[in-house]
């Protein structure tokens, strides 16, 4: 388990993050979740949910966090990015952990989400921001 607390330490444990902070302080990023994540609250800790395996499980990590009474939360890749035109019509808003994490610490320094997603979300997953259609 990869969890962030206020973006700069990272930290992994075999201990439950349950166990480690008030439950009101956790936020369970999740591709599935109805929350956009709009900012970084430096109060929080933010658990970076995944999965290491071939396939995706859609909507595991979103029933996991409500199970625990978990807040969640997306990146706002809706928000911000358009779906690209490609012959596979592959979209997808799941990232690994590590893009994940180039998200959130490139937006902790530019606190632009646009810059964020650029540094993270690559063309191959079907989103591109605006600027970038041709």
């Amino acid at each position: 388990l990869l969890f962030l607390s206020s973006i700069f330490q990272m930290d992994t444990t075999q201990e439950s993050y349950l166990d480690l902070f008030p439950l009101d302080a956790i936020v369970y990023l999740t591709p599935d979740s109805e929350n956009v994540l709009e900012d970084i609250d430096r109060n929080k800790v933010y658990v970076l949910g995944g999965l290491v395996d071939e396939s995706i499980h859609k909507k595991l990590t979103l029933q996991r966090a409500q199970e625990q009474s978990v807040q969640t939360a997306r990146l706002p890749i809706r928000e911000y990015m358009v779906k690209t035109v490609n012959t596979k019509n592959y979209r997808s808003e799941t990232l690994a952990i590590n893009q994940v994490f180039d998200v959130l610490s490139t937006y902790y320094d530019t606190r632009s989400w646009p810059a964020a997603l650029k540094a993270g979300v690559s063309s191959g997953k079907g989103y591109v921001l605006p600027d970038a259609v041709k």
